[in-house]
């Protein structure tokens, strides 16, 4: 009777789990856009905006568009920062999941890790919204759409896989050294320029690439851009952004269950 009853209770608790997430999610992107006039329009003006500073950086006061990236770099620029804003909301937000909504972290019995993800989730449909945007550039300046475009769920798949993994590295860690909160930010500015956003891979020297490779952003990038831009996509860097968020994704979870409890005695 225990054997059969155990798949039941396992199936009745992930979709609790699926339910609360969804409503989190839900909680979240409501109260984002209810308050702002424009609301699901300011998660695209930032990447458009940042889209449009380096357009002008590079291609008019420098001259060098023909130089990084590829053409259209408008649309090559929009298919790294609108993904970029998906990685960089989501890391900054964690680390704030547990201290800003502390009382019901404390209070609810629901796996802790919901907190994590209900910001993987949030941010990842903010992202997916955005897409039309980038659809929209890549008919307006011709940039033809090739079949690696199949590939973008890999690259969602991938790039949720590797937040998921950081929040639930960073989100506890916070509690214990609120200075690591400060230190993600300045992380994040250097990862920014550390990693093949407003260029390509490609664009770096042969010595550098393999070892830029290991940048779990860097396969990821080259996905989303092979969509338009089929020589961005590099096997070796995709394979290693795989292992390394899997890998990410093993060490955060099992960091996350030996610090949950002292976690909550520290909230």
């Amino acid at each position: 009777m225990t054997s059969a009853a155990s798949p039941g209770r396992k199936r009745t608790g992930a979709a609790r789990y699926r339910s609360a997430l969804w409503l989190l999610t839900k909680r979240d992107l409501r109260v984002r856009y209810s308050t702002s006039a424009l609301g699901y329009v300011w998660s695209i003006i930032d990447p458009l905006v940042m889209a449009g500073i380096y357009w002008f950086v590079f291609t008019v006061v420098f001259d060098r568009g023909d130089r990084v990236g590829e053409q259209p770099y408008i649309v090559f620029l929009l298919a790294g920062l609108l993904p970029w804003m998906w990685f960089t909301g989501t890391v900054s937000d964690s680390t704030r999941a547990f201290l800003k909504d502390a009382k019901l972290v404390r209070s609810t019995s629901i796996p802790r890790s919901i907190w994590v993800n209900r910001l993987v989730l949030s941010k990842g449909i903010e992202f997916i919204a955005a897409i039309p945007v980038l659809a929209i550039f890549a008919l307006i300046y011709n940039a033809p759409l090739s079949w690696y475009a199949l590939l973008f769920p890999l690259g969602i798949l991938l790039q949720a896989i590797l937040v998921m993994a950081l929040g639930l590295i960073i989100a506890p860690a916070v509690v214990f050294f609120r200075d690591l909160e400060r230190a993600t930010k300045l992380i994040l500015r250097f990862m920014f320029y550390a990693s093949p956003i407003i260029y390509g891979l490609s664009d770096l020297p042969d010595s550098i690439q393999p070892l830029a490779s290991f940048n779990p952003l860097a396969g990821i990038m080259g996905i989303y851009r092979s969509a338009f831009f089929p020589d961005q996509l590099n096997w070796f860097a995709v394979g290693t952004s795989a292992l390394v968020s899997l890998v990410l994704l093993a060490l955060g979870a099992a960091l996350f269950r030996r610090s949950e409890r002292s976690v909550l005695k520290e909230l």
